[in-house]
């Protein structure tokens, strides 16, 4: 089920909320509505309903069995910042398109970038501003388009969101601006093979979401039929991807993970074989 309209929170909670009602064994749930759903969670746990996040997780932990993490969030952070760097010759600003701001990934993600700034490496490099597209294409397409003007000398536009950096290269791409401003972020191959192999999106880097959704429903299933728990060290086997553990999350004190990765970065060495 869904998306909700306009990605809203008050619908992926109505959701969680009525399968909790049918009295379902398991919810995979992609978080858009911060600690909002918390509440919701809690009370499908006490149910008898498991809650199972996945790309997104709920920042407290509350009512989650267990999140299924793409990579590691500190790496994202760290990867992002190097793209930025690397766009960015070293030196000069760059901002972030983000897509809700209660996306816990999004904003997860965006706090790594923002420590891994604080490294030597990156002292010339300046973060200006985070906006958000709401994961809407004609919004996002217009809030890079906004930065470009308040932002004279940006060079670097990072969206950590698929829907933000298609529709901020697109804006590049239709403004004439590829030379000037680079972008950047988290992306589908698919979708950014044009925009990398003409040099308005020279890097970007993902994970097989095939592989995310998959290993969430193994993972689910696992914990829906009592194979596991939903404990700190229980292994299982999810199917094709092979065996995996249940951890403490780094990022949420008291939370836990599951955690699938790796990531590739897209090049114009690579995109064009990941598209097909």
């Amino acid at each position: 089920m869904g998306p909700t309209p306009e990605n809203s929170a008050a619908g992926q909670i109505e959701m969680l909320t009525t399968a909790t009602t049918q009295k379902q064994h398991v919810v995979m749930l992609s978080n858009n509505a911060g600690d909002q759903i918390a509440p919701a969670a809690e009370a499908a746990q006490a149910a008898g309903t498991r809650v199972v996040t996945w790309d997104s997780p709920i920042p407290s932990g509350e009512g989650e069995s267990f999140f299924v993490a793409q990579v590691d969030f500190g790496s994202i952070g760290t990867v992002m910042a190097d793209m930025a760097y690397d766009l960015a010759g070293g030196a000069g600003e760059f901002a972030v398109l983000s897509a809700s701001p209660d996306a816990a990934n999004q904003n997860a993600w965006i706090d790594m970038m923002k420590e891994a700034l604080k490294g030597d490496k990156y002292k010339d490099l300046k973060l200006v501003d985070v906006v958000y597209g709401n994961d809407q294409s004609e919004e996002s397409y217009n809030k890079a388009l906004g930065l470009v003007d308040k932002y004279p000398d940006l060079k670097v536009i990072m969206a950590p969101t698929t829907v933000g950096i298609v529709a901020a290269a697109k804006a590049m791409q239709d403004e004439g601006l590829c030379e000037k401003v680079k972008v950047s972020g988290l992306g589908l191959p698919a979708e950014m093979v044009s925009y990398t192999m003409n040099g308005c999106a020279p890097q970007f880097a993902l994970w097989s979401f095939v592989d995310l959704g998959y290993l969430t429903y193994q993972a689910s299933y696992a914990l829906a039929t009592g194979a596991i728990k939903g404990e700190v060290g229980e292994e299982f086997t999810a199917g094709r991807m092979g065996s995996f553990k249940i951890e403490e999350d780094p990022g949420r004190p008291g939370a836990k993970r599951v955690l699938m990765g790796p990531f590739t970065v897209y090049t114009k060495d690579n995109v064009e074989a990941a598209a097909n």
